[in-house]
């Protein structure tokens, strides 16, 4: 039903899972003696860092917080809000941020400096998909699964409205699907 809405399938989800792998052993290796603290930007990090997790060879502690900057739209506002905080101080702690995607690059850089703020000791970023083309605030995820072209995406729990999260795969949506 959802798939009458997808343009062309943009990462296949055979694709989604190498790409996992290849970052979780690289993640491994970076972090080897250290416990990261792996923190999921909600709601659109779930799948991906539920996938990359299972190529995460380390002992680790999970979080989630929930960000919102796109409030229904095809674009961030850039009016970052804070949902739901982290249950545990990040001091001395290093993290690392699980995103689905880091395109404008707003709410990223400024988590990033918050974690910061709080006393982390690193904070890195390990986004499946990064749309540079979209960037108005200068940023790099240390960790990056594909670069993508500007197109509005959906799938693999990137949403349009709250909808498309479940799609197996990254799509790019039919743009009469948002310009009704």
């Amino acid at each position: 039903m959802l798939e009458k809405d997808i343009k062309k399938v943009l990462v296949s989800q055979k694709e989604i899972q190498e790409i996992c792998q290849k970052l979780g052993t690289q993640i491994t290796n970076d972090y080897q003696g250290k416990k990261p603290l792996v923190i999921g930007l909600l709601k659109g990090c779930m799948p991906f860092m539920a996938e990359l997790m299972k190529y995460l060879d380390l002992y680790l502690e999970v979080e989630l917080m929930g960000v919102q900057s796109y409030h229904g739209g095809t674009a961030s506002t850039g009016d970052v809000k804070i949902t739901r905080d982290l249950d545990i101080p990040v001091k001395g702690r290093d993290i690392l941020i699980a995103e689905d995607i880091v395109d404008t690059a707003k709410t990223i850089s400024i988590i990033t400096k918050l974690l910061l703020y709080r006393g982390a000791n690193s904070v890195e970023v390990v986004t499946l998909l990064d749309k540079p083309a979209g960037r108005v605030v200068e940023f790099t995820p240390k960790y990056i699964g594909k670069t993508i072209p500007k197109e509005f995406v959906v799938g693999f729990g990137l949403d349009y409205d709250e909808m498309y999260r479940n799609l197996p795969y990254v799509g790019v949506l039919k743009e009469e699907v948002y310009t009704k």
